[in-house]
């Protein structure tokens, strides 16, 4: 009985059309990169488990795939396995416990990269001696995560990541805003809000409510508020041992409202008191500032206080970008600023700041809005019917002048043998909906000329090459 064929959950297969659309996705946001003087780099798929393991917090570990070790690996485990459940008895329960911790960690030595921020920092120590600080690096790479599926959110999917290492200049900051806008303004999609916050902000309202101890159980229920809704977030932070004294002194957030500006003017009357909440309120001045002055093309700029992404890492700046308003999406983008990423590698006090593009949900918010070109996606632009040996080579010859001049054409492998398989080579062209097709037969050979139809208007005509060349440019 034949297997039916069958991919993991959380995984996708993609059309020609699909990888057309994606491929412009990401050449759009490469050009941006380069545009900004960002360098490409890559990375392996798998890191060590160590390399990953303890740097995206408790959940983010769990959602790690870790890999199975195999050959003499396996076998030895097995085997340790078996001879520990013979000897295993009530009164060595500790022991076999400790030591089957130990098997299990020879199984999986190594994991699928969750990100490519740590594999990142992981670069930057292992070539410290090879590259340039400020280093300014672009990678386009699948990560994967054990989450459970949903729409826009998958198992495997690229990430589109910028980063700069070794400042921490708040220019970088300026410039990422800038990037952001650069590339969705590229790809006409206008209206998408940048979300900005600030660690030290996060950190100075904990400190002021008296809940510095409790700073990443207050975030990640204050991050929940427009989910949830404020008294959802009012009985986690209570469940989590947060006083209601501090939850009333930080009632302020849930109805904090206006610009950029004036939320900020908010929160420096609130954080008066925090050093450390001051001064990330002074860096938010600085970007707002900024960019104010810059401008941007199509993006919004706003202040989000309830913003508390990947607070194992981040120590400054966070980004989040949200799609254009009506359309249902998580977030299409997101970073933050690092002070000692790289730290945990062995290369302390090297700062850092980074974005990070979703392509798989940019393309999903692109197919929703009718934003790809057609251009986009166009693939063979020309196709010759095939009337045998002699019409073919003739075809081949005027095939290999227009590739040459950039325009894609292939010619129908099997030859016209009946009216049928003229119908055939014209249906196969019209279901791959390529727009023009040539009849080069006998009587246009003899002309030195071919006979071009237009299928999308119907229309045909009889040209020279170098007016069909001409035509399709």
């Amino acid at each position: 009985m034949a297997q039916k064929p069958s991919i993991p959950k959380g995984t996708r297969d993609f059309s020609p059309t699909e990888v057309a659309k994606r491929s412009y996705i990401m050449n759009t946001i490469r050009t941006q990169f380069q545009h900004y003087g960002f360098q490409p780099i890559e990375t392996p798929s798998f890191e060590n488990s160590s390399t990953l393991m303890g740097k995206y917090g408790e959940e983010g570990d769990r959602l790690i795939f870790k890999i199975l070790n195999s050959g003499d690996y396996f076998s030895k485990i097995k085997d340790g396995f078996n001879d520990l459940i013979k000897t295993s008895t009530l009164e060595n329960f500790d022991k076999v416990s400790y030591d089957l911790k130990g098997m299990t960690k020879l199984i999986s030595g190594k994991a699928l990269r969750y990100d490519l921020t740590v594999p990142f920092a992981r670069y930057v120590v292992q070539h410290q001696n090879e590259i340039e600080f400020p280093f300014k690096r672009y990678q386009m790479q699948p990560v994967w995560r054990a989450d459970r599926p949903q729409k826009g959110r998958f198992r495997e999917f690229y990430q589109c990541d910028a980063d700069v290492v070794g400042s921490d200049s708040l220019w970088q900051e300026v410039e990422f805003v800038q990037l952001y806008d650069a590339v969705f303004t590229a790809l006409k999609l206008e209206g998408v809000t940048i979300k900005m916050n600030n660690r030290k902000i996060l950190s100075g309202i904990a400190e002021v409510i008296g809940a510095s101890d409790k700073l990443i159980d207050f975030t990640v229920a204050l991050d929940k508020l427009d989910k949830i809704g404020k008294e959802k977030v009012i009985e986690e932070m209570l469940s989590k041992g947060i006083s209601e004294e501090a939850i009333k002194n930080v009632d302020p957030l849930f109805t904090i409202s206006g610009s950029f500006g004036d939320q900020l003017a908010t929160l420096k009357k609130l954080l008066a008191t925090s050093e450390t909440g001051v001064e990330g309120i002074e860096e938010m001045v600085f970007i707002n500032d900024a960019i104010e002055s810059l401008g941007l093309e199509s993006a919004i700029l706003q202040l989000d206080v309830t913003l508390a992404r990947g607070l194992n890492y981040y120590t400054g700046a966070i980004f989040e970008v949200a799609a254009p308003e009506g359309v249902q999406m998580g977030s299409v983008g997101g970073g933050g600023r690092y002070a000692d990423l790289t730290g945990i590698f062995g290369l302390p006090n090297v700062s850092g700041v980074g974005i990070s593009f979703g392509l798989d949900r940019i393309a999903l918010v692109l197919e929703e809005l009718n934003l790809f070109p057609e251009e986009a996606i166009e693939g063979t632009k020309v196709f010759f019917i095939n009337f045998g040996d002699k019409e073919a080579l003739y075809a081949m010859k005027a095939i290999k002048k227009l590739r040459f001049q950039g325009i894609s054409a292939e010619i129908y492998p099997n030859m016209v043998t009946s009216g049928k398989q003229m119908k055939k080579q014209m249906t196969y062209a019209n279901r791959r909906e390529i727009p023009f097709v040539i009849l080069a037969g006998t009587q246009e050979m003899q002309d030195n000329t071919f006979t071009v139809k237009d299928m999308v208007a119907g229309e045909q005509e009889t040209v020279t090459l170098e007016a069909l060349i001409e035509r399709l440019k």
